[in-house]
């Protein structure tokens, strides 16, 4: 069966031309010149050698240019890799190579991580702002595809990379499918978005969260998408009041920024209808602030980069149960499971586990860690929960030693790896500590090689050289050494 992503564009640009699909900074992009840089784009990329099914990589941040290329991309029939614009240039290389994208779409403002990675990893660069040749203002100006690829429903539409327990980060593959399917569970199932919807895209577009429940979700209603290249709470007030937004989408960490700013008690936000969460477990104190304060009820949902995001959520329709991820969404299916994949009774805590139209194809070239969360059919978060008599879920805690700072998932062995070619350090734990504005910040405890001297501003500067903004710690303990298990592995419990 024939299916693009890239329709749910088509069909708006198709009925509402003149709307504006996206505004920034004052200027607004109707659905008629999106679609139709999209085109161009599809065909500037076909002139470059992509051919469908190819990848691009694409490190963008939240300004009109990452829409028109990601659905650019779609259109052309080939892939979309979308980059975390924090990334040195080590990881974009990475990232490039492992995908084998063969083309790297960046903005001006990473010029300096993007073109060292995409030279080590050997392709091309387009900028996105046109500062410099080549531009993907070149691109749109081709001549428009005369319609999206026929790609089918299986085929891979986006790459999303996401760390687990061990090793490098790994790219969930994410079908035509997986995000057509998704996007519908928030547009008009969870969310009754409709046309005259304008959202906040604060959520990083590069990130799952905010492609599928801001940026598709309100294309595919027809709506508008405020963009908001760097979230402060202050730009988020008046892109709010200026723009009459009716929905808007956070992780906690934005909640708790709005709640406690400075002067935030004067926006009384009265054009507000919907606000949901996700990325990180809300505290349940900032949600009853929060609705204290503005008229809106928050609801919060659960979801991975493998399951495109939304898995649950907590509907309109329903009790909300403050402090749960609520209902498996429509055409998902959730468990809960014991070590040996038995479920467990209501009330008794297991790992979370999902099957659906929402699951990965799998894990890009990579089938031993596919076979490894994907077993007899359910996806294993790695999360545990619990589920109540009315089938409600919630998170009790992590399988994984995952540390999820403001909203962003931090793979502790990747900043082990970093720490460890420190040439001071012999032994090296992370791991997340409590942070009431993040959620949890990440904290390296060290051991150092005898003889050898360090500060804990040195072994912060260290890793910030080789890691993205989010990732490196910013506590540093020193100890003469780490407590291990009987076979020598690091013992964090202890630690944390």
């Amino acid at each position: 069966m024939s299916l693009n992503l890239g329709t749910i564009l088509q069909a708006s640009a198709a009925t509402r031309p003149d709307h504006p699909a996206l505004r920034v900074s004052g200027d607004a992009v109707s659905y008629a010149a999106l679609d139709r840089a999209a085109r161009g784009i599809a065909t500037g990329l076909r002139e470059r050698g992509i051919e469908p099914g190819d990848r691009v990589a694409l490190m963008v941040p939240n300004v009109p240019q990452f829409t028109m290329a990601y659905f650019g991309i779609l259109y052309a029939g080939a892939a979309v890799v979308p980059l975390n614009v924090l990334l040195v240039a080590g990881e974009v290389a990475y990232h490039i190579e492992d995908s084998e994208a063969k083309l790297l779409i960046a903005h001006p403002l990473f010029a300096d991580a993007a073109r060292a990675g995409a030279e080590a990893a050997g392709v091309p660069v387009i900028w996105a702002d046109g500062s410099e040749a080549p531009a993907l203002d070149s691109l749109a100006g081709c001549a428009p595809l005369d319609a999206p690829h026929p790609t089918s429903a299986d085929d891979t539409a986006v790459i999303l990379y996401t760390s687990g327990t061990t090793g490098k980060p790994k790219g969930a593959e994410l079908t035509h499918s997986n995000l057509l399917l998704n996007c519908a569970q928030v547009f008009p199932r969870l969310i009754p978005l409709g046309p005259d919807d304008v959202a906040l895209a604060t959520l990083p577009l590069f990130h799952s969260f905010g492609q599928t429940a801001v940026q598709n979700a309100m294309i595919a209603a027809g709506g508008t998408c405020v963009l908001l290249p760097r979230f402060t709470a202050q730009d988020a007030f008046d892109l709010i009041e200026a723009h009459q937004v009716t929905y808007f989408a956070g992780v906690p960490t934005m909640y708790f920024a709005l709640l406690h700013h400075e002067g935030g008690e004067q926006y009384k936000l009265p054009s507000l209808k919907y606000a949901v969460t996700g990325g990180a477990a809300m505290p349940v104190e900032v949600m009853k602030a929060f609705e204290r304060r503005y008229p809106v009820q928050i609801l919060e949902g659960y979801g991975l980069s493998e399951t495109s995001p939304v898995a649950s959520f907590n509907t309109m329709d329903r009790p909300r149960k403050v402090g749960s991820i609520g209902y498996p969404v429509w055409g998902v299916e959730m468990a809960i499971l014991d070590d040996d994949d038995r479920p467990v009774a209501d009330g008794d805590p297991g790992e979370i586990c999902i099957r659906g139209h929402n699951i990965m194809r799998g894990y890009w070239r990579n089938p031993d860690a596919t076979a490894e969360t994907i077993k007899n059919g359910w996806f294993h978060s790695g999360d545990i929960g619990v589920r109540d008599e009315d089938g409600c879920y919630s998170i009790v805690d992590r399988k994984k030693d995952m540390i999820i700072r403001g909203g962003y998932n931090v793979f502790p062995r990747e900043v082990e790896e970093v720490l460890y070619g420190h040439p001071a350090i012999s032994e090296a734990a992370v791991i997340g500590i409590p942070d009431e504005r993040l959620g949890e910040e990440v904290k390296a405890v060290v051991a150092l090689a005898p003889g050898q001297q360090a500060t804990s501003e040195e072994i912060v500067a260290y890793s910030k050289e080789h890691l993205a903004a989010y990732k490196y710690p910013r506590h540093v303990e020193f100890i003469d050494t780490l407590p291990k298990g009987p076979t020598g592995k690091i013992l964090k419990r202890e630690l944390r």
